[in-house]
């Protein structure tokens, strides 16, 4: 079994997303109580509902008051800044932000800021010196792991493709470059096909799989580097009709341990998004108190696969 690895203005209806409070307090005040305004890059997805899970789980065993928001997609960069603005708008105590682009959000960190509102990053990380830590998975590192089960699984050779969910979050560019990395280094056999974004959406990168099976009959490998994307990889091999094409990816939503249970999916990395959440909280409560925070709190994850899924250690951190 795989040992678990440690390291450190609202917008409009049709993007927002219902607010998920914790402690009866939905609109920013806190009621007496820390107030941390949340912000994700996504709501949709089992991930962010278990980041919110573990958050608001820390929130009530703190005694604090949170929020929780995300755009109706990962690539929705200006429903996050709108998201973000409102957040700063109800001057919560501490903030928490899972950055689509840190550049379109830099204002807002800067703002935030001056008002000696604590930042906390997480899941991807912000590239800017303003948060006071990111509690994250360490992407580079699982992207890794994912490339030498995906090199496995196609023997070592052949052509290998990438569908990946951004290229301005730190966690698409960590999930990519771990990935590209690793396989160059150890697996020369292997040939790796350009990059695709399919921004996390499920219909567009099942159609960006279908794109690249229909261009290269030959591919061995599709990597989906989220669970939008991962979810996509698999559909798309099914709607064109392969059976022969090895599908890695990374979280676990429900739809992704049904695939790796039934064979349809190698494998993937799981994070621990309860874990992230709590983080996030905890982090946020100590940045209050004027505590120094590590650079990085490192949430860990694991690789999962038929052989595994059932282990306790690997079931009580799937999202599903």
């Amino acid at each position: 079994m795989r040992r678990r690895t440690f390291a450190a203005a609202v917008t409009t209806a049709a993007t927002a997303l219902a607010l998920g409070g914790c402690g009866g307090d939905e609109t920013g005040a806190g009621g007496g109580k820390p107030y941390i305004a949340i912000v994700s890059k996504g709501f949709q997805q089992q991930f962010w509902q278990a980041v919110k899970k573990g958050a608001e789980e820390e929130a009530r065993r703190q005694h604090a008051t949170i929020s929780f928001e995300g755009p109706a997609t990962e690539a929705d960069v200006e429903a996050q800044v709108n998201m973000l603005a409102n957040s700063i708008g109800k001057k919560p105590d501490a903030i928490g932000l899972a950055a689509l682009d840190s550049r379109a959000l830099e204002p807002y960190l800067k703002k935030a800021q001056r008002s000696r509102t604590p930042v906390v990053a997480f899941d991807s990380g912000v590239d800017s010196d303003i948060p006071v830590t990111t509690a994250a998975t360490d992407n580079k590192a699982a992207a890794a792991e994912a490339a030498q089960h995906m090199a496995k699984a196609v023997g070592g050779k052949g052509k290998v493709a990438m569908v990946v969910h951004s290229q301005t979050a730190g966690s698409g560019i960590d999930r990519r470059d771990g990935f590209v990395k690793w396989m160059r280094a150890h697996a020369p056999g292997v040939e790796l096909l350009p990059v695709q974004y399919g921004g996390g959406d499920q219909t567009k990168s099942a159609d960006i799989t279908k794109a690249i099976i229909a261009s290269n009959p030959d591919v061995k490998g599709i990597y989906g580097s989220n669970e939008g994307s991962a979810m996509g990889v698999i559909q798309g091999v099914k709607e064109s009709g392969r059976t022969d094409v090895a599908t890695v990816g990374f979280d676990s939503g429900q739809g992704q341990i049904n695939a790796v249970e039934e064979g349809r999916m190698a494998g993937a990395i799981t994070q621990d998004p309860g874990a992230i959440g709590r983080q996030v909280v905890r982090a946020s409560l100590a940045a209050m108190k004027g505590k120094k925070l590590p650079e990085v709190i490192n949430t860990g994850y694991y690789w999962y696969d038929r052989h595994n899924i059932d282990d306790p250690e690997i079931s009580s951190v799937l999202y599903h």
